[in-house]
């Protein structure tokens, strides 16, 4: 009998099963296994499903390949995150096409408390640099898990930073765990997954780097941020399409702004200009934008050192001053005032802030 890994898996390869048809099954069943020992009839009253869908869940039978991306995970202590896994990022559970597996290599927490997405060009200036060094210098202090996809420019910049500040960085990858793309970034990989971070992917291993997996990679970094900074783009490439996915699924979006005439700022711009992502120009705006900022403690208020009191008022307040509470009694006979007067000075005292009255008929100066 195949194990739930190995259903888990082979949810992922059955034909006419996507992301959304998955997670109705998931959210239905609560595992893959359930999913695949449903009748056929079961299955196919299901909305969403339906007797087509419900025939290829039942006739799916390649589980010998499920088997072998086990062993591969095995072998390379790569973690199976499955849609009802606590592990998952539940950041992803929010958006309507949830990868159905993901696969994980490294430390870091996928539900750490703050996530950013820093993307961009592949071709940086030294304008985007300096933006992504200053940024992450800022971060540095408030624990934010730093997510980008591991691609040359900006994605490299921001995962190079991250660990330079010691942030636990995480690179969102459009191809297998078998290997690194760019290649050129294995040893920034290696050095990610030493200090804590991660390589984070939907692809089985021995997927290729193919065109047609960059868009879909993108929707998860966008879907794992509570916000996606955009620091240098044209207004056509990856960046421009995790900036919308950011958007279409209600994330906050950031973009530092350019040269009108810099085609590496064209697409921040456009952003800016469209009302589809916010201004920033430094690492504090982002930290007072998404509210990460510590609190400030409000100076308290001294009480007026004005308040003109009356006789009756000044002698109560002198009694009172420097006691952690005094009797309604022992006022009454210190202050040497009738016990009407006293009553009306203290009620007074009270109206103005002055004095407080305690549990068991004891009153103290604020």
């Amino acid at each position: 009998m195949p194990t739930e890994a190995e259903y888990q898996v082979a949810l992922t390869l059955t034909p006419q099963i996507g992301c959304v048809a998955a997670k109705t099954l998931a959210q239905h069943f609560g595992n893959a296994t359930d999913i695949f020992k449903a009748k056929a009839a079961t299955l196919a009253r299901m909305d969403g499903i339906g007797p087509v869908r419900a025939d290829s869940i039942k006739s799916f039978n390649d589980f010998a390949l499920c088997e072998q991306e086990l062993q591969f995970a095995q072998k390379h202590g790569v973690q199976l995150l499955f849609l009802t896994d606590a592990r998952y990022p539940q950041r992803l559970l929010n958006c309507y096409d949830s990868p159905t597996l993901l696969y994980y290599k490294g430390e870091a927490d996928l539900n750490a408390s703050r996530t950013a997405a820093i993307i961009g060009t592949r071709r940086n200036s030294e304008y985007g640099k300096n933006c992504v060094t200053e940024l992450l210098a800022a971060l540095a202090p408030y624990d934010v898990l730093i997510l980008s996809g591991l691609a040359f420019g900006v994605d490299t910049l921001a995962h190079r930073e991250a660990l330079k500040q010691q942030l636990p960085t995480v690179g969102v990858l459009a191809h297998g765990l078998h290997t690194v793309y760019p290649p050129e970034n294995m040893g920034l990989a290696r050095k990610m997954l030493e200090a804590g971070g991660g390589l984070l992917t939907e692809c089985m291993s021995g997927t290729a780097p193919d065109k047609h997996n960059f868009p879909t990679r993108n929707r998860i970094v966008a879907g794992m941020a509570d916000v996606t900074i955009v620091v240098e783009t044209d207004v056509k490439g990856g960046s421009m399409i995790t900036a919308e996915l950011a958007n279409n699924y209600n994330r906050d979006v950031l973009a530092y702004p350019g040269k009108a005439t810099d085609a590496k700022s064209r697409g921040c711009n456009h952003l800016i200009k469209t009302n589809k992502a916010a201004l920033v120009t430094s690492g504090q705006d982002v930290l007072e934008f998404m509210n990460w900022l510590p609190a400030k403690e409000k100076p308290k208020q001294q009480r007026s050192l004005f308040i003109e009191l009356s006789p009756d008022e000044k002698v109560i307040f002198d009694l009172l001053n420097g006691h952690d509470g005094l009797h309604i009694d022992e006022i009454n006979l210190r202050s040497q005032l009738s016990a009407s007067a006293a009553a009306a000075a203290l009620l007074t005292l009270e109206l103005q802030g002055v004095v407080a009255s305690l549990p068991g008929k004891l009153y103290k100066v604020i």
